[in-house]
């Protein structure tokens, strides 16, 4: 099971689906996906989800290039972890 930020955020939150081996899951699919700087950003989604949409919706290159990255993490979890 892999830790990192992204596993204690996900087992800091109140989804209702958390476990260990899913947010160790989910880390272990950010690792294989994301830098840590991505995923120290990504963390702050679970506090806001509304970040998560102005990012997507933004016109910097940065931004873009981070939600590429996110969006690949995220179809990564998706096929590992369900």
């Amino acid at each position: 099971m892999a830790s990192g930020p992204i596993n204690q955020a996900c087992l800091a939150s109140d989804r209702k689906a958390r476990s260990r081996a899913l947010c160790g899951c989910i880390q272990a699919a950010a690792d294989q996906t994301l830098t840590g700087s991505q995923q120290r950003r990504a963390v702050a989604f679970y506090g806001n989800p509304q970040l998560a949409q102005d990012i997507r919706q933004s016109d910097s290159v940065s931004d873009e290039r981070f939600w590429k990255a996110y969006r690949a993490y995220g179809e990564r979890a998706e096929r590992l972890c369900t």
